[in-house]
């Protein structure tokens, strides 16, 4: 994936993603937790329906400038299946992700 923001940008988007993903869903299933407290049911549509709300605002706001992988799994499989292509990340960018995306995880 070529892109037009230089390779510390991309890699600080990644950050800040998985950052602010990981964030949301810790804090969905907390408020889940607290607003229904006697509801199981009802935590487990809340949770994974504020997650994937959060998770369309970071692709949306991120995804531009990075393309939202905000996961090293994610990350690897694009750069192993683009391997073919040509397309995906190239291993200079999957080496800059995957540790912004795991010490965005770590921080968030």
């Amino acid at each position: 994936m070529s892109s037009a923001a230089p390779l510390w940008r991309r890699a600080v988007a990644e950050a800040v993603g998985t950052g602010l993903l990981v964030t949301v869903v810790i804090g969905s299933g907390i408020a889940a937790s607290a607003l229904s407290p006697s509801d199981i049911g009802l935590q487990l549509l809340e949770n994974p329906f504020a997650t994937a709300l959060g998770l369309a605002v970071l692709i949306l706001m991120l995804g531009p400038v990075s393309g939202a992988h905000f996961n090293p799994v994610v990350s690897a499989v694009d750069w192993w299946l683009g391997r073919r292509t040509g397309t995906g990340l190239t291993p200079r960018e999957l080496v800059a992700y995957i540790p912004a995306q795991v010490v965005g995880a770590i921080a968030g």
